[in-house]
């Protein structure tokens, strides 16, 4: 897949946006970016979007811009130009995408039969637009399409919201989901950055899930583990779980039968994607044990441990 798309992958989420004014396209991008969402879909719907694009690539190097709602080949020279690094638009053109594709642009078509990413598939696309997604049946719709199209891949946009958004990003033929709701054009003319923020950080945390899975506890022998769990399962009824390495107590509490990482033992967090989550985390200055890092037989990662102990707990993420 390339790179950029991998990039979009791994955000997530693709915020649209319509912007009347190019003044406000540097603090909107550095809004979007301190909520977690460093990347943006700047749509042709409006005459500002050229200078915004060029603005935001200037002065937000860090924001993954783009380029929407294109529809000649004039506004994907001049989106290219101001420093897009993909091109969406709302149908789909073969004329158009053979001339972006000519221009060496990342081409996101819109599609939404099967018809028409049947044709992008033969252009070499392996990713387009889905839209408007809700309108044309949504996530089902795609997981239809997928047993015949199972190398094709999709970005959703139409209808898209932090209440289904887990509904198209749990399937794993969907690279991310394009919406407006974090930047809604009042927030954007109101200058709510702060509030903008606060939408796209709900949003990453809806497409995270963390949760708690269990706690692991460190002990000296098999012996230990087996009493500890026993004690548990005596006083709160959780079924007794033997294994090789551990004994859990239910689900909630792991017995570790010798010292495992951390000095007391560890913490399992769940997530909806653990690639993701090492992303989102990493921007935050997290860093994660790469030998401990495990994937799934599509090669996306399903187990991490953090490189960090708190309070004398090694954690890890794990994808559920």
């Amino acid at each position: 897949m390339n790179e950029v798309l991998k990039e979009i992958s791994r955000i997530g989420i693709v915020p649209v946006i319509a912007i009347d004014d190019p003044k406000k396209a540097v603090p909107l991008a550095r809004a979007l970016c301190a909520g977690g969402l460093p990347t943006a879909e700047v749509t042709f719907r409006t005459a500002a979007a050229e200078e915004s694009i060029r603005a935001i690539a200037k002065e937000v190097p860090e924001m993954l811009v783009g380029a929407g709602t294109v529809l000649t080949k004039d506004q994907l020279d001049r989106a290219l130009d101001a420093g897009s690094k993909f091109i969406v638009s709302p149908g789909f053109n073969p004329k158009m995408v053979e001339y972006g594709l000519s221009k060496g642009a990342l081409m996101l078509p819109g599609t939404a039969t099967g018809g028409e990413m049947e044709q992008a598939m033969m252009m070499g696309l392996d990713v387009v637009k889905f839209f408007p997604a809700e309108q044309n049946g949504g996530v089902a719709k795609l997981k239809a399409l997928a047993g015949p199209y199972k190398t094709l891949k999709w970005m959703p946009t139409g209808g898209v919201n932090t209440k289904n958004l887990m509904d198209y990003l749990s399937f794993d033929q969907i690279v991310a989901c394009g919406g407006t709701w974090m930047v809604k054009k009042d927030l954007i003319e109101g200058e709510k950055w702060d509030e903008i923020t606060a939408i796209c950080r709900d949003a990453v945390r809806t497409m995270l899930g963390f949760r708690l899975l269990h706690v692991g506890i460190n002990h000296g022998s098999s012996q230990e583990a087996e009493a500890s769990a026993k004690a548990f399962c005596a006083i709160f009824g959780f079924e007794y779980k033997p294994g090789n390495s551990s004994v859990f107590a239910g689900t909630e509490i792991e017995c570790m039968r010798s010292q495992a990482r951390g000095k007391n033992g560890h913490i399992a967090i769940g997530t909806n994607s653990v690639e993701r989550a090492m992303y989102h985390l990493g921007r935050q200055g997290v860093k994660f044990i790469p030998e401990t890092v495990t994937y799934d037989a599509k090669g996306q990662a399903n187990f991490a441990y953090l490189d960090v102990e708190i309070g004398g707990f090694a954690v890890h993420l794990k994808k559920v």
